[in-house]
């Protein structure tokens, strides 16, 4: 746990799109940030109430992937719905 929330703390301390890009490239690999960002992708289209079958096309996402975020969704801890709302 103590690992998890150097991580969060260290996120935080984020100011710039470079800075993120940078500690995302170095942290992650191309296959992690590529899921990642494809589950930020699938949580925002679904809650936009976008359908399964266009969710997959857009995405090339499973369908098992998109039902685990819909599980994330409805039952999580709001983290997507928070990020969301400080879009618009």
């Amino acid at each position: 746990m103590k690992n998890i929330e150097y991580l969060y703390q260290t996120i935080l301390k984020i100011e710039t799109l470079e800075e993120c890009e940078a500690l995302f490239d170095d942290l992650c690999t191309k296959t992690e940030l590529a899921s990642i960002s494809q589950r930020l992708v699938v949580a925002k289209m679904l809650s936009e109430k976008k359908v399964y079958s266009d969710i997959v096309a857009e995405t090339g996402a499973s369908t098992a992937t998109i039902s685990r975020v819909n599980r994330s969704l409805a039952f999580g801890k709001g983290g997507y719905e928070r990020l969301f709302c400080k879009e618009d």
